[in-house]
């Protein structure tokens, strides 16, 4: 088996599209969560969300033939991939075969942005007046397919959709990719743009967003208060590379993906499993993979949706998987406090995280944690970061459908 390091990081995301004004807006605690101003909310439900900002296609190679063609959330993924090659100086033709790179970009819901105006326009116009780029602009492939395009990346492409598991299953099985020998290097991560009158009103009825009108107070993850997530959109990415070829190149190494984890609850099609087993399971086989060893100092960035049943269910898991007194050691946090729910992103963009937390030896706070459930009683890292040289670190990411992913990164 191959070893699998990270070279190259990239993001789009509600504090920064960039990895390095993202890392510093999470460590200030900064929170992006505010009213919406990109749709109308007069008659929604929700009117907050974790909106990106100031986007700029250009500023990351994307023309307007590109930018015309392709939905919202492909073009988060394409500028986050951009930023990821430029940091790993990876160059296809030169350092590795393009048969031999691949893309696993996956997306939770894909191009509903389009979807929607398509929509609207077949009931204003009829079917001629559906655009003959609809399929290609909506479809949750093409975000990794186009990534690939760009970057001449012809070896496995495989987008992944697994709700708000995605991201976090992309890269997992991009790691496997490389550790198989199936490819030397891989774009991996997932990207999102849901924020759209259909999906806050089908989430909001489901009872899955925060009722909360104040953005301060609105993604609570482990606090007593919590009553649903944030809606957020945004991409992260990263360039994966066989240990050898990126040591061979001389490339700086983040970390190395030491181990991955899946499974499903096989229970319900929103609501976690009260005893925990599965996602226990699931956060269990990564750290096997990763040898991890009771005394090693391990930071947990949590799914911690802020959803009643996840926060509880979670904290459960992680007493499980590690054993109890191994769980109060650990240092955990959920940067959704800050950024709020990614979606299909969201796991990517935490794992960005992750490997910085091994950069820089600094732990990402859980925000607004004023009021810490009795039974959420870990050690979340309230109101503001520290400093912490873990050795390893794990994010896990649970989605509807009882899908489990949790990846492990360790400082190399």
């Amino acid at each position: 088996m191959k070893r699998v390091v990270i070279t190259g990081l990239g993001v789009i995301s509600p504090l920064g599209n960039n990895v390095d004004t993202m890392w510093a807006e999470l460590l200030k605690g900064s929170c992006a969560i505010d009213y919406i101003h990109s749709i109308d909310t007069t008659d929604l439900p929700v009117k907050i969300a974790a909106e990106v900002k100031d986007f700029q296609p250009e500023e990351f190679g994307i023309d307007r033939a590109m930018n015309r063609h392709n939905d919202r959330y492909a073009l988060y993924a394409i500028a986050a991939a951009t930023q990821a090659m430029r940091d790993s100086g990876l160059e296809v033709g030169k350092d590795i075969d393009p048969a031999r790179f691949g893309c696993a970009i996956g997306s939770g819901i894909g191009g509903i942005q389009t979807f929607c105006r398509e929509h609207a326009s077949l009931l204003e116009n009829g079917s001629r007046g559906v655009s003959p780029l609809f399929i290609p602009e909506m479809i949750a492939n093409i975000a990794s397919g186009n990534t690939a395009i760009v970057f001449h990346a012809e070896g496995p492409n495989l987008p992944v959709v697994t709700a708000c598991a995605t991201g976090t299953h992309s890269i997992g099985e991009a790691y496997r990719m490389i550790r198989e020998g199936r490819a030397e290097a891989m774009i991996t991560g997932g990207a999102e743009a849901a924020i759209c009158p259909i999906s806050i009103a089908g989430f909001s009825n489901s009872k899955a967003l925060t009722t909360s009108e104040d953005p301060m107070a609105a993604s609570l993850p482990f606090d007593a208060r919590r009553k649903g997530f944030v809606i957020g959109e945004g991409a992260g990415i990263m360039i994966l590379e066989d240990y050898d070829l990126a040591r061979r190149r001389g490339a700086h190494i983040y970390a190395e993906v030491s181990g991955y984890g899946n499974s499903c609850d096989a229970y319900h099609y929103t609501a976690p499993r009260a005893d925990a087993k599965c996602a226990t399971n699931c956060i269990r086989w990564a750290l096997e993979e990763a040898g991890y060893k009771e005394g090693e100092k391990l930071y947990v960035n949590a799914h911690g949706t802020g959803t009643p049943l996840n926060d509880k269910s979670e904290t459960l898991a992680i007493k499980l998987a590690l054993g109890e007194a191994a769980a109060r050691k650990a240092v955990i946090s959920s940067t959704k406090s800050m950024m709020g729910h990614m979606l299909g992103a969201t796991g990517a963009v935490e794992l960005v995280i992750c490997a910085k937390t091994l950069q820089a030896g600094k732990v990402a706070p859980t925000i607004h944690l004023d009021q810490p459930d009795p039974d959420c009683d870990l050690d979340y890292t309230p109101h503001t970061a520290r400093d912490y040289a873990a050795d390893l670190t794990i994010s896990n990411s649970f989605g509807f459908g009882g899908q489990n992913a949790c990846v492990a990164l360790r400082r190399i």
